[in-house]
């Protein structure tokens, strides 16, 4: 966003609005950290809002100040459907792409209002007047306080807004420990804990209010779900539908899962596919150089980041394993360079 667009939408803001804020299908801490956070501003500011997200979002989320106004369109499409349709501005928040917020981006494709799009996603679509956009960014809630910022701001930053934005942050950095985390990302939290934020218990909150159920969904992933292709340095869980009803499972039970694959020594690659509502979810993870943006676009009609992204597959479970099994072999060298090298120290040796 250039600096006559500030201006311009300084401008737009400057007199109460009725907006409306959405996020992505199932949305995260760093969806609903931002979505809240922006929420909370713009209501200290006079503005009408609503949040709107596409379906539900895990419990754990459920403390975020703000959360008790949120609609879920999926439950309530009718009174969403009217707040879009009445809105002035629509912010788009986490997701670059209306084909994310699946029937709602019908709703917010149509919709008359001023769009603006505040995002960290690769590729975005050009569907919004205004965009804060930046893939250096660690997470969309890093860009909403920059938006605080841009805006002239930071005065109104309470410490309702620098929870759901410290929430946003900590999830999407996977707790300040992924290569997005820069020293800009430290100042941004300690601007955060300086408005309020409290740290000590956000984590708790997101990370230590485990059921019991959902611990032992996690153990019996590692022990029987759990397979490991050294040749490709890649990991992989799978899950079925009866066996997430085995362990009674609620929306966020399996957040982080695949990142206990790619936790293993000599992992590069890591993927999670699990079935739920007759359609196969993938989510993908990488370290290094490995690109699964790339492949989740090429092979599971997804997207995301360079080293995070998600996707889904038409197929059955098992055809969706055999087909991620199968390319693996396009990107051996990728994911394995010590074969290459190994197999040039062989030819060499045997001239």
């Amino acid at each position: 966003m250039n600096s006559k667009q500030v201006q311009e939408l300084k401008a737009l803001l400057s007199s109460p609005k009725k907006i409306v804020i959405v996020t992505h299908w199932s949305p995260d801490g760093d969806a609903m950290g931002s979505s809240l956070g922006l929420y909370n501003y713009l209501t200290k500011k006079k503005h009408q809002v609503t949040v709107i997200t596409p379906n539900d979002y895990p419990s754990f989320l459920e403390w975020l100040p703000g959360n008790k106004k949120v609609i879920n369109f999926s439950e309530k499409a009718k009174p969403a459907k009217a707040a879009v349709a009445k809105a002035n501005i629509i912010f788009c928040l986490d997701f670059n792409s209306l084909k994310r917020i699946d029937t709602l981006g019908e709703e917010v494709g149509k919709a008359k209002a001023v769009k603006c799009m505040i995002d960290h996603h690769l590729q975005p679509e050009d569907f919004a007047a205004f965009m804060l956009h930046d893939v250096k960014a660690c997470s969309t809630c890093e860009l909403v306080y920059d938006f605080i910022e841009l805006m002239e701001d930071k005065k109104y930053l309470t410490k309702d807004i620098a929870n759901c934005l410290y929430t946003g942050i900590m999830t999407d950095t996977g707790s300040f420990r992924f290569p997005s985390t820069q020293a800009k990302t430290h100042r941004i939290i300690a601007d955060l804990i300086e408005a309020g934020a409290e740290n000590s218990s956000i984590h708790e909150r997101i990370y230590d209010d485990n059921t019991e159920d959902k611990l032992r969904l996690l153990g019996f992933c590692l022990e029987e779900k759990l397979t490991v292709l050294k040749e490709f340095c890649t990991a992989f869980f799978h899950l079925r539908e009866d066996e997430l009803r085995r362990f009674h499972y609620k929306k966020g039970d399996t957040e982080g899962l695949v990142n206990y694959a790619l936790s293993i020594k000599g992992i590069r690659f890591a993927a999670f596919f699990v079935e739920r509502d007759g359609i196969i979810k993938t989510s993908f993870r990488s370290k290094g150089d490995f690109n699964v943006n790339l492949f989740a676009r090429k092979h599971f009609n997804g997207g995301g980041h360079a080293n995070a992204a998600g996707g889904m597959s038409d197929l059955t479970l098992d055809e969706s394993i055999i087909k991620f099994v199968s390319v693996l072999a396009d990107y051996k060298n990728e994911l394995n360079p010590s074969s290459t090298v190994k197999k040039a120290k062989s030819k060499k040796a045997s001239v």
